[in-house]
């Protein structure tokens, strides 16, 4: 069955890193758009960042400068480097991923920026 599988959120002190990857399976037509949303608690989810074609990206303007998405297109596999964090980047990060005929979710990974 088709799968999203998140890792690499957690906790850290603002100003640290983290690395968060999305692995893809289970899809059989091409993965046009992989990318990550989130939604802190009580608002919309929001854009992160997307990357189209392994090679176009789109960011928030909030992530811009702090955050690079990359794509593993051999493993099918998103990255999102957080750089510099900020109390405000703590939410619940969800991956996506796009194919002609459908749009897919991860469960979400939570990601928690102390002061």
């Amino acid at each position: 069955q088709v799968q999203l599988l998140e890792s690499g959120g957690g906790l850290v002190q603002a100003g640290g890193s983290l690395r968060l990857s999305c692995a893809a399976s289970g899809i059989i037509f091409r993965i046009n758009v992989m990318g990550w949303y989130r939604q802190a608690p009580g608002k919309q989810r929001e854009l992160v960042a997307t990357i189209t074609n392994g090679v176009s990206t789109v960011y928030a303007d909030s992530v811009k400068g702090r955050f690079t998405i990359s794509r593993d297109n051999a493993n099918n596999t998103v990255h999102l480097q957080m750089n510099s964090l900020k109390p405000e980047d703590t939410a619940v990060y969800y991956c996506h991923a796009h194919t002609i005929i459908r749009n897919y979710w991860g469960q979400g990974t939570q990601v928690t920026v102390s002061s």
